[in-house]
């Protein structure tokens, strides 16, 4: 009989209170999971990487591997670089089976997390301010596939709906449009006497905190709004249930992934030149490089030197580092097991000059 084993594939960051965080949701878990030895590692920057992680469940005499994406959407990380880099490990150990999980997605257990985050801001403030009253911003990482994007509308609009807010908008932290910024300057316009900015994301990080210091800037310019910082959604007791739940759901075969709205199967509006692109991750020049405290240490490290946005939008290094490319659905249809470092070169967004977007913005001012 197999021993199976649990792989949770992180992203990686720059930040180390990013990393210690995912470390503390691997272990919920692992807790959840007691029958089964789990592992992690990270895509980019931090260690172990994802390849680390394999080799201790395989040291553990582990021969199938249940493998799932530690993120909430099913971008170019989901559907691309993490499979690319389980279908490599798993031809160089013949008798080894990887099985790929799906996304978190829009669930209803994230998003009674997500409610009890902002509910978490509300009662931190001093003030009495209606539901009625508040604008709820969602912002969303922001990622070169629209159908991923998409799912932070939808977010926000359960959210608005559910909780009773007077209206809601939606904005992204780098690559697409609009950016917290612009987001934030249309907001302020509605009239709504408090502002509650919520970052639909997992752990903090470099984004994070460039969401709350733009936060913190706008609410400065308009003090006659009071601006909220909710918390992201963190080691939240619902969140690690999703993800033990993702687990399982690979071994009755529900991990596949929504491929209706697939860029990369489907003519998708404004991303027809990426049908069929292959399979490849891009993340070989980063992986495992360190965090920033190994480059405070001393360490070999050139993660602090790494820029944090490119002209086009397609680069946005730090636990950004969003990338352009995509696919895997559970089912290896883009399979290369190529070895080499290609460059690091990605479709642009479509739409990177948009003036609310990243070529046209500084994503870390509002000026």
């Amino acid at each position: 009989m197999s021993k199976i084993g649990v792989m949770v594939c992180g992203h990686g960051s720059r930040d180390d209170e990013a990393i210690t965080e995912f470390a503390s949701v691997a272990a919920g878990i692992a807790q959840r999971l007691p029958q089964y030895p789990v592992s992690s590692g990270f895509l980019e920057f931090a260690r172990p990487v994802i390849r680390d992680g394999l080799d201790e469940l395989r040291g553990r005499g582990c021969d199938r591997i249940l493998a799932i994406p530690g993120m909430l959407f099913a971008a170019g990380h989901v559907k691309n670089d993490v499979p690319s880099v389980l279908n490599e490990y798993a031809a160089r150990h013949p008798g080894l089976t990887i099985d790929y999980g799906r996304e978190l997605a829009v669930e209803t257990k994230l998003l009674q997390a997500a409610g009890q985050r902002i509910e978490e801001a509300e009662r931190r403030s001093p003030r009495q301010v209606a539901r009625e009253d508040t604008l709820l911003m969602v912002v969303g990482r922001g990622t070169s596939d629209s159908d991923a994007n998409s799912n932070i509308t939808k977010v926000a609009r359960m959210l608005w709906e559910g909780m009773g807010f007077g209206w809601a908008e939606v904005c992204y932290s780098g690559v697409t449009f609009p950016l917290v910024g612009p987001g934030l300057e249309h907001a302020v316009k509605l009239g709504y006497k408090r502002i509650i900015v919520f970052p639909y994301f997992l752990f903090t990080g470099v984004l994070v905190k460039r969401i709350y210091h733009v936060t913190d800037q706008m609410a400065e310019r308009h003090p006659e709004i009071e601006f909220l910082k909710a918390g992201y959604l963190n080691d939240h007791p619902f969140v690690l249930d999703c993800f033990a739940e993702r687990v399982e759901e690979i071994l009755v075969g529900l991990n596949n992934m929504n491929c209706g709205l697939c860029k990369y199967r489907e003519q998708v509006l404004g991303f027809e030149a990426e049908v069929g692109l292959p399979q490849q991750s891009h993340h070989h020049h980063v992986e495992g490089i360190g965090t920033n405290k190994d480059a405070s240490n001393g360490a070999e490290s050139t993660a602090s030197l790494l820029p944090l946005k490119a002209a086009d939008g397609s680069h946005h290094h730090g636990d950004g580092h969003h990338h352009h490319h995509d696919h895997d659905h559970g089912h290896h249809h883009h399979d290369h097991g190529h070895d080499h470092d290609h460059g690091h070169t990605h479709v642009p967004h479509p739409h990177a000059n948009h003036r609310h977007g990243p070529q046209r913005r500084n994503p870390e001012s509002l000026d």
